[in-house]
């Protein structure tokens, strides 16, 4: 490799460890080099290491994320109402009941509220979607503990905007699911402003 690159072997082994650091590539010592996962592990990892090393920019880099979030939920509303457009998901139906029990008892459901988005976004045909969604969620459950717990009224009012989604979504309505999109992320943001 060294040759056909023209390259000395320290270049070859940073690279790889760039590569790797990427996951990018997967190094199986005795066994090679192999395409690795290619996750969104190292773009999560970066957002949450600078988000932690500038505490003092009042949570700068989480309202940053969240704004994200909702551009991509909002982008996604009418693939995800046209999706779901008279179909009804037990699975769905079952993860908002809990979600509505747990804010009532002025309990997180951190749990429910991942597979929510996770399985409206499953019927889409492009997992890059699903990838993206998935890592913002991460960065967002890992570092929303910075921030002091959430009132019943933000649990209630976030809970009731996963009931108005999964409505709106159920009747193809993709302004109605864009409002509670809004509504969902409303008492996140006031608490990041």
């Amino acid at each position: 490799l060294c040759t056909d690159l023209g390259v000395s072997r320290s270049s070859v082994r940073e690279a790889v460890r760039t590569l790797v650091a990427l996951d990018i590539v997967e190094v199986r010592h005795g066994h090679g080099m192999f395409v690795g996962q290619v996750s969104m592990r190292p773009m999560v990892e970066s957002l949450i290491f600078k988000g932690l090393l500038n505490p003092g920019d009042d949570h700068r880099g989480l309202r940053d994320i969240v704004e994200v979030r909702i551009t991509l939920d909002n982008a996604l509303a009418e693939p995800v109402t046209h999706a779901w457009h008279n179909r009804h998901d037990p699975e769905l139906n079952t993860l908002v009941d809990n979600i509505e029990h747990l804010a009532s008892q002025g309990k997180l459901f951190t749990d429910q509220d991942r597979c929510f988005h996770t399985r409206l976004l499953q019927p889409l045909d492009n997992h890059l979607y699903l990838h993206l969604t998935e890592a913002f969620w991460a960065i967002h459950t890992l570092t929303v503990p910075l921030l002091d717990a959430p009132k019943l009224e933000d649990l209630t009012s976030t809970a009731k905007a996963h009931r108005a989604m999964l409505q709106a979504a159920y009747a193809g309505d993709t302004p109605a699911y864009r409002k509670a999109i809004t509504d969902h992320y409303a008492p996140l943001l006031a608490v990041l402003t």
